[in-house]
């Protein structure tokens, strides 16, 4: 998805034997904000009809929490792992 609200990864732990990473990141960086996907939906754009203030209060912290997952999820994809002994 180009809001990066459902990133696509996967993650395999027996790529550690080989000292590989085990966390692929499938998605490719986020390239629409939230907002665009988001109100195509009638249950969030319900909220903008009977509280539209509190809906972009709303929108605001999704974004924000999107784009923290978002470089969360590049930070371990870009993480070299080893194996442990």
């Amino acid at each position: 998805m180009q809001t990066g609200y459902w990133p696509l990864y996967r993650y395999n732990p027996s790529l550690t034997q080989d000292g590989h990473n085990p966390f692929r990141l499938d998605s490719k960086t986020p390239s629409l904000p939230l907002e665009k996907y988001i109100y195509t939906e009638t249950r969030y754009r319900m909220l903008t009809q009977s509280d539209a203030a509190r809906a972009e209060q709303l929108l605001k912290l999704a974004q924000a929490d999107v784009l923290a997952r978002w470089e969360q999820y590049e930070r371990m994809a870009g993480e070299p792992h080893s194996t442990r002994t």
